[in-house]
């Protein structure tokens, strides 16, 4: 696109802008390439986002390229978590992927090389890509290294763990506090499976990323080659006119659901999967990612649900180990699907070997014949529920209790916390949806609470919000249709009967229809009035089964 300014006569204006930049015109000549970070002061995944963007520039120019450094908004959920922040972290994906479009085409520029590390920032930059359309690789910040304390690994979710052994009297305040200096190291993406660095391993699966994406630490030399490796790839797909679209088809988002499944990944990689795809005009659903789990065996099991993290995981053979475990069940892995080293996925596995069969387990001898994530029915949840199954303990994947019924996040925090809650309680909380939220928070705090005090085998969470991936135990989310849209999580009243069967795929509310019918002419659902730009998220945005996308027509 850039070729418009730099030959065009009546594009002078343009150049001399450009020239303000200190730009030649031997480099205004040549392919421009946004290098699109998200650096930023305020979160540890970002902080040190520069230094890769660095690399990425030297290796662009290198290979006759011009690179320009433009900037990308970016929310670290665990700062925003548990108050009004988080209201705005999934709403941001689309700012994001707004931004990246806008500066993509109103600078016209002829590829792009996105840094992102957290979250939402990595879904919002692929989907900007997608709908943009020009040559684009991803090259991450990469996994923080875990932090240890008392002999054992700890993380960012052990914090919040502590919290609920000290309101329980298992953990002192002095431990606490210790543990609250040594959790986060340093820079990096919080160490576990957590959702950002699910979507940096299954990035590479999608072909969007190169091989390391998503397990080699922030702070090794490593990231800096894969960074360079970044810049000179994108450089190849400008000189091929590969674009996105031509990486992230239907087969590519297949092989990204099955990496999903063995790794049991964060339950938010589906509204981001399906974001994603939407942009690329590949239509995803529920019953896709019920049959791909299905037929995919769980392979790994990373904190929260074991000591092992992305280290560990790198360690083991990484994402391209895992691709070639899979590839032995047949047609499960596409891979002839483009990748951006303008080659064939099968490439980057074809060679790779599991180097630690604790961390990566065989298709053969997997931790379990499905995959991680598993999509809940029901009468509550009559357009499916998501539950990470491989961070359940196998006494909870049957569960029948009392439901204990909040309208907000803040009052079932203070309800854990204040002993309000017991074994056989099923937590409800409602109206932290999309539009109920609005912005469908993600919640850490209850269910790390319960888990700090013991009870994550015996008390189950229920919500038409979302959790973090840092969650382990029986947490249920994106139930839909949404309180707020008008859905039946709206009518449970406190003492009601739930029933819950992971292993059937089965939600449900034990009472009649005539009950049910009853509650829903006396409901008068709870409007959030929210402010700002919210308002309008709020009334554009669709269902979390749709991947909580924007409306296209309104």
């Amino acid at each position: 696109m850039s070729k418009d300014l730099s030959q065009n006569l009546q594009k002078a204006p343009q150049r001399a802008l450009l020239k303000a930049l200190g730009l030649s015109d031997e480099e205004i000549a040549k392919p421009l390439i946004a290098v699109i970070s998200a650096k930023s002061e305020i979160v540890p995944g970002h902080m040190h986002l520069d230094t890769l963007t660095d690399a990425v520039k030297s290796a662009v120019y290198a290979n006759g390229g011009t690179p320009v450094a433009v900037p990308s908004i970016g929310i670290c959920d665990g700062i925003a978590m548990g108050h009004a922040g988080m209201r705005y972290s999934l709403p941001s994906r689309e700012l994001i992927a707004d931004g990246v479009e806008s500066m993509l085409l109103g600078h016209a520029f002829d590829g792009a090389v996105l840094v992102p590390n957290c979250d939402k920032i990595i879904p919002g930059m692929l989907m900007g890509a997608g709908r943009v359309n020009i040559p684009a690789v991803m090259v991450s910040g990469g996994p923080m290294l875990s932090g240890f304390y008392n002999g054992r690994k700890i993380s960012f979710s052990s914090v919040y763990e502590g919290l609920g052994a000290v309101q329980s009297g298992k953990m002192t305040l002095k431990d606490l506090s210790e543990i609250e200096s040594r959790a986060c190291p340093g820079c990096g993406s919080c160490c576990g499976m957590y959702t950002a660095n699910s979507l940096n391993c299954l990035a590479e699966a999608l072909g969007m990323a190169l091989p390391g994406n998503g397990t080699v630490p922030a702070v090794a030399s490593e990231r800096l080659r894969l960074a360079k490796k970044a810049g000179a790839a994108v450089m190849n797909l400008v000189a091929n006119d590969i674009t996105p679209r031509m990486i992230m088809t239907k087969a590519a988002f297949m092989n990204a659901l099955a990496v999903d499944m063995a790794i049991g990944a964060s339950s938010n990689t589906v509204l981001h999967l399906f974001a994603i795809a939407d942009e690329c005009g590949v239509k995803l659903d529920l019953n896709t990612v019920q049959r791909i789990s299905d037929g995919t065996p769980n392979l790994c099991k990373l904190s929260p649900a074991s000591h092992y993290d992305m280290e560990d995981l790198g360690r083991a053979g990484g994402i391209s180990a895992i691709l070639n475990e899979l590839n032995k069940i047949d047609g499960l892995i596409s891979g002839n699907a483009l990748t951006v080293a303008n080659a064939p996925l099968s490439q980057n596995f074809e060679d790779a070997e599991i180097l630690n069969g604790e961390v990566i387990h065989t298709v053969a001898s997997p931790l379990a014949p499905y995959g991680g994530l598993a999509v809940l029915r029901g009468n509550i949840c009559e357009d499916g529920a998501i539950v990470k199954r491989s961070a359940v303990a196998a006494e909870a994947m049957t569960f029948v209790g009392k439901a204990k019924v909040f309208d907000c996040e803040e009052d079932a925090v203070n309800a854990i916390s204040s002993g309000g809650i017991k074994k056989g309680d099923a937590v409800v909380i409602r109206y932290e949806g999309p539009v109920g939220g609005p912005g469908m928070r993600e919640m850490l705090a209850p269910t790390a609470a319960l888990a700090g005090m013991g009870l994550d085998k015996d008390v189950a969470l229920i919500t038409d919000g979302r959790f973090s991936g840092a969650t382990r135990g029986l947490a249920i989310g994106h139930v839909c249709p949404e309180a707020a849209a008008g859905g039946k999580i709206a009518l449970i009243k406190d003492g009601d009967k739930i029933e819950i069967d992971i292993s059937k795929g089965k939600l449900n509310l034990d009472v009649n229809a005539k009950e049910m019918g009853i509650r829903a002419k006396k409901l008068k659902p709870k409007d959030s009035n929210p402010g700002g730009w919210l308002l309008r998220y709020a009334n554009l945005v669709t269902g979390a089964n749709t991947g909580a996308v924007m409306k296209k027509k309104f």
